[in-house]
């Protein structure tokens, strides 16, 4: 989707093909330009040193998330 000047306009969506539980991490990989699998990195860290705080995102935007 194009707007009036001519950027593209990028959606938070879950991804259908670059998934490991519901595409979340993939989603955002997308949306932020970078590699999946780094996000995964850092949300594990987030869980195992946030006391589950980077589980509990992930759950969330599981619900929120709209799929691809």
């Amino acid at each position: 989707m194009m707007n009036s000047d001519n950027t593209q306009v990028r959606k938070l969506r879950r991804s259908r093909t670059d998934r490991m539980v519901a595409g979340v991490c993939g989603g955002w990989a997308q949306m932020l330009g970078v590699d999946a699998a780094l996000l995964r990195i850092l949300l594990v860290g987030a869980t195992i040193l946030g006391f589950g705080t980077g589980a509990i995102l992930y759950l969330i935007c599981w619900i929120v998330m709209p799929e691809d």
